[in-house]
């Protein structure tokens, strides 16, 4: 799995904001309220579009060259090419850090003396589990 990817973008600039379409990367899009914005925005939506890819095991596309693109791609006079990097390591980090609720049942007296006792459930709860799995904390 790469850690770098770039990806040519097309910033169309209107008078509410920039959109951004990645035309390599079907349904990837984002918008910017100016184009700082949308820069940001378009390496974010890079990002999760690729995560999104490598989580459900599909196939990465390889980006078309830049006179492929001018090519195929005839550009408005409100229309730019931008070229968006993405660096996963990071990105996929942040994304494993990522909560997740769980529902959980336990005795009502039991629930009655943790909370009088004032006991973090969740943290109680990810301590135990580390334990039983022997990951040290």
């Amino acid at each position: 799995m790469p850690d770098f990817y770039r990806y040519h973008a097309i910033f169309t600039y209107e008078d509410d904001g920039v959109n951004v379409v990645f035309p390599d990367l079907p349904g990837c899009i984002t918008f910017g309220k100016d184009e700082e914005e949308a820069i940001r925005m378009a390496k974010e939506a890079v990002s999760l579009h690729i995560y999104g890819m490598e989580q459900d095991k599909e196939p990465i596309p390889e980006p078309s060259s830049m006179k492929k693109l001018a090519e195929e791609e005839a550009l408005e006079p409100n229309e730019s090419f931008y070229l968006v990097e993405a660096f996963m390591p990071p990105f996929r980090e942040k994304q494993n850090k990522r909560f997740v609720k769980k529902t959980l049942s336990i005795p009502y007296w039991l629930n009655v003396e943790a909370e009088r006792q004032g006991i973090n459930f969740s943290h109680t709860l990810q301590n135990a589990i580390k334990q039983q799995l022997n990951i040290a904390t």
